[in-house]
């Protein structure tokens, strides 16, 4: 897969915000996990990509997300240093709008979705088809049909049924290249609800029963499908280089034996992304250098052990793309003490970010606009939501003295928070904002009640 690109023409900002005054405080401030052009101004609020939280907040409103650019450019430039001669695939169900389309496409990277709603949005807005894979563990002919429609780079096969119902939308005299995702049997991953490496769970071929190869060998029969290489994907949040590498090997020992049985050397690797990042502080992220250094040449020496060439590798980073880049600004509306515990209610929650009621994800909150000098408590940080679970912080160190009015900034919030968002209670999605040297640009709007009432038709 080609990943060389023409640069496209920068898109036209929006009227900048007045940039705040920083003090460079670093990590010694606690933005240990914040975008690195995080910066602390004097009055207590925070920059970001040379924007003032506050001002951003007064600006456009709260709940608001704000996604720093130059942090997402230079992540995608950090994965293509640590993985030369690699394909570096943006997972686009971390977070999906035009403007990151544009940004991973100028970079350099390739994407990876799992819909035709996916898919087509990407298309629409200048994604090259050729330079797209296609997931999904039950696609739906409407998925596949699109894809073959819009000229897909891969598919990924995920089941049995997906060979012949694929293959028989193919068209005659042409051929689809797909991968088989494989599940090698590795357990990795920070929650059960995100660990697919493993039998128990919906995705992919299992290694250990045979499915994959009974799978490959119902593939490479088809004259519609080119079987070019295998997928893997183990899981999500995984802290340590390790089980990568002992997916790696058990992939390469497929490949072998593809290469034995069938005498067909796949050409292509794809080993998934899930790589961790810090959503607090003193947590420690999956070191990117580390991991392509230990891959290749894992690679490298397994395949010469098993006497195979060594295929073109695909990997599929979202989160560590985007989630550092986000932020999430919600406006305190409450704040009650029952007992010895203390809930600080703001104005957004589950619908925008449902990640701690699905899988436990744990945040550090920020008080931001002013400098408080109280004594710090442990609050727990709770929407505006009818429903108990309805936390975006269990243990959040917040000053005493917070109240009503303030803000309160939630960094790492730019993956599986507004891609997984709702309109529960029918409060709308809140808007997204590019910061980006002292500028900043709406680049989705705030769903409006209008929008919502207007797909209710019907009586």
């Amino acid at each position: 897969m080609n990943t060389a690109l023409t640069a496209l023409p920068v898109p036209a900002t929006a009227p900048d915000l007045p940039p705040a005054v920083p003090v460079p405080l670093g990590n010694a401030a606690g933005l240990s996990v914040w975008p690195a052009s995080a910066r602390v101004a004097s009055h207590g609020d925070v920059a970001v990509g040379g924007v003032s939280l506050a001002e951003a907040a007064e600006r456009f409103g709260t709940p608001v997300y704000l996604l720093d650019e130059g942090e997402v450019r230079e992540r995608c430039r950090t994965y293509l240093r640590a993985f030369p001669d690699t394909d570096v695939v943006y997972a686009a169900k971390a977070f999906l709008c035009r403007a990151l389309l544009h940004w991973v496409r100028e970079e350099g990277l390739g994407l990876d979705v799992c819909s035709a709603g996916e898919l087509e949005f990407a298309v629409i807005n200048g994604f090259p088809a050729e330079r797209i894979v296609l997931h999904g563990n039950a696609k739906s002919p409407d998925d596949l049909s699109t894809a073959l429609r819009l000229g897909v780079g891969r598919i990924v096969i995920d089941s049995a049924w997906e060979i012949a119902r694929l293959s028989a939308l193919v068209p005659d005299g042409a051929r689809q290249k797909v991968l088989v995702r494989v599940v090698p049997g590795v357990s990795a991953g920070g929650h059960a609800a995100i660990r697919t490496g493993t039998d128990d769970q919906k995705f992919g071929l299992s290694l250990t029963d045979g499915s994959a190869r009974h799978a490959i060998a119902r593939i490479l029969d088809q004259p519609h499908l080119e079987l070019v290489g295998l997928h893997c994907h183990i899981g999500s949040q995984i802290t340590t280089v390790k089980p990568y590498l002992t997916a790696l090997r058990r992939m390469v020992g497929l490949l072998a034996r593809i290469h034995r049985q069938h005498t067909v050397t796949l050409p292509e690797l794809d080993m998934g992304g899930g790589h961790a990042v810090a959503c607090r502080p003193g947590e420690e992220p999956l070191d990117i250098p580390s991991l392509g250094d230990r891959i290749r040449r894992e690679l490298a020496t397994s395949c010469t052990a098993a006497g195979i060439p060594v295929p073109r590798l695909t990997i599929e980073p979202g989160r560590a793309l985007v989630g550092p880049a986000g932020v999430a600004l919600y406006r305190v509306l409450a704040v009650k003490r029952t007992g010895d515990r203390v809930f600080v209610a703001v104005d957004g929650g589950m619908s925008d970010n449902p990640r701690p009621a699905l899988y436990g994800a744990r945040y550090a909150p920020r008080l931001i606009g002013r400098r408080s000098t109280a004594a710090p408590c442990t609050a727990t940080v709770v929407g505006r939501h009818c429903e108990a679970g309805d936390v975006l912080a269990a243990d959040a160190a917040l000053p005493g003295d917070i109240h009503p009015g303030d803000l309160v900034a939630i960094p790492v919030a730019g993956a599986y928070h507004l891609s997984m968002a709702s309109s529960y209670n029918a409060v709308g999605r809140p808007p997204v904002v590019a910061v980006h040297e002292g500028r900043a640009r709406l680049l989705i709007r705030r769903e409006s009640l209008a929008d919502i009432n207007g797909r209710d038709i019907g009586l």
